[in-house]
Parts: C-alpha cells; structure tokens; sequence
C-alpha cells in the first residue's frame, strides 16, 4: 500500500519545517561570503602595511589641508585673457564648459551608435527560438558572441585616461584622440549592458505575441526591445554625466576642458581658485543631473 502524499488543502507541507533557530541555507552562503571578504580586506591592509596611525597628517599637511578647505569659502575667479581678447572668468569659464560638454557629447554619441549594434548581436535573446539559430551553418554563432563579449570586456577594462595617453602619442593633441579615447572605453560599457537589459526584458508581452504566432523576430522587436529602451537610455544619459567628469580629466593632458584651469590652479597652490572651479564643474553636473532626471522619466513614462 503505497502512502498518501498530504492534499494541498490540508495546510501541510511536503518539505519539512526548519528546526527553531536554523538558518536559510542563501543566508548561510552570504555570511561566508561576507567573512571571506572580510579576511581579504584584512590580509590585504596587512600586505599593505596600513595602520591607522597612517591617518594623522603631520603638521605641515595638516596646515597645507586648512589652506585647501579654507579656499571653498572664499573663491577666487581668474581674470586671464584668453584667445578672443575678452578677459574675465565668465568668458573662460565659457570657453572651458564648451569644449568640456562637445568632448563628452561627441564621445557619449559615438560610443552609443556603436553599442546598440554591439549590445544587440552581444544579447542572447536575438535569435531565441528562431528556427535559422538550429542550422548546421549556423552552430558556431554561440562561440562568436561569447568572442564579442570577450572583445566588449577587454574595451573596458582599459580606462579611458589610458586610451588618452595611447592615442595622443598615436594622434598628438588632437580632438579626435580626446573623443576616442573617452567613446572605447564607454562603448563596451554601454554594449554590455545593453545586452544584459535586452536579455532580462520582461516576456509577457513577448509569450503573448507568441500564442498568437509571431515570428521570433517579431517577439524581440515588438515584445522585447521596446520593454528595454527606457532602461537602455536612462543608461545612456548616465553615461553622459561620466562622460563630463571623464572630459574634465583630459584637462589634466592639455585640453583646455575645466580639468585643464583646475589642474594650472593646483600646480599655482592657489586653492581659492582650485575650488572656484571645482564648483563650477558641480554646478554642471548638478544641471546635467536635473535634464537627464526630466528626460529618464518621460521615457519610463
């Protein structure tokens, strides 16, 4: 006589109960998780030889970070001439968001033209279900996309202030070299996640077209890109704000981006300045910050 399994309406379960005071296996995991990298963090500052003692400045820097903190409230504003004749820091401060925002928008722009094609053949929903996928000419498509993945991960382990010093001793001071070096970096970013957002789209929409017979080309240009171009440009305009503070930086090789006023300001030890600028590259981003808050919620919307 075989034994009955308990009915669904009786309240009882076919898994056994935790035992009182027993914990989730999931939980047990992240625990070890956490200690391991706990010990990691610990071995490392040991390797490092990091104490906290380290901490306390001596005299000199301590009065060096006074003079640092006491430029924040009293700014000072250059009056340098720059190329038109004008002088006055409107007209440099001008000059210098100018060619900080054309950087960061060229390269922003560059870089998502060659994502979206990138992040869709990098997406394992293309072609799922589709009947052409199964042909033996065909097989060797998995072993290219994980090669595409491969060359989108290498793009951006590299940091685009090592791109910059490549391509200017390939290009010299260019634009072009400024551009690039900011958009290969930040292309294979965008494309990954692309892919990751195409791939995790929800499939509602998707299983429905489905029941009705839609092509599988059909069920990713209808049912799932749709669902994931909010969140794919919502990124998009995150990048840009990266792009801003990547494109200040390259001040730092001669461009005459905010970076490269603030990097003249520190090299003078004149921090009043220092911060002036400082708070001019906030005030962007905080603006950029509010556009791209606006624009992220019209495409949710």
């Amino acid at each position: 006589m075989t034994p009955r399994t308990p009915s669904p309406g009786t309240g009882k379960s076919a898994h056994p109960a935790p035992l009182p005071g027993s914990r989730p296996p999931l939980l047990e995991q992240r625990g070890r998780t956490l200690v391991l990298l706990a010990l990691c963090g610990l071995a490392g500052a040991l390797f490092l030889g990091l104490s906290p003692a380290q901490l306390l400045p001596s005299p000199g820097r301590l009065t060096l970070a006074r003079e640092f903190l006491a430029g924040a409230l009293q700014p000072s504003f250059p009056t340098a001439p720059t190329d038109s004749g004008s002088s006055g820091f409107l007209s440099i401060l001008l000059a210098g968001l100018g060619r900080t925002i054309s950087f960061a928008a060229a390269a922003t722009g560059l870089s998502v033209l060659c994502a979206v094609p990138l992040g869709l053949c990098a997406s394992r929903s293309l072609g799922r279900g589709a009947s052409w996928t199964a042909r033996p000419q065909h097989q060797f498509l998995p072993a290219l996309r994980s090669a595409l993945r491969l060359g989108l991960a290498a793009m951006r382990s590299v940091h685009e202030l090592l791109w910059a010093v490549l391509f200017l001793a390939a290009l010299g001071l260019s634009d072009l070299a400024a551009v690039i070096a900011i958009a290969i970096p930040y292309t294979g970013t965008l494309a990954k996640v692309f892919a990751e957002f195409l791939d995790e789209a929800p499939p509602a929409s998707g299983e429905s077209l489905r029941a009705i017979g839609a092509s599988p080309a059909s069920l990713f240009l209808v049912g799932r890109l749709p669902r994931a171009l909010p969140d794919m440009a919502a990124y998009a305009f995150y990048r840009f704000e990266c792009a801003i503070r990547s494109a200040a930086i390259l001040g730092f090789f001669g461009y005459p981006t905010l970076g490269y006023h603030l990097k003249n300001a520190f090299d003078a030890l004149d921090y009043g300045e220092v911060w002036a600028w400082l708070y001019a590259l906030l005030a962007l981003v905080l603006l950029l910050e509010a556009w791209s808050s606006a624009l992220r919620r019209r495409f949710v919307a």
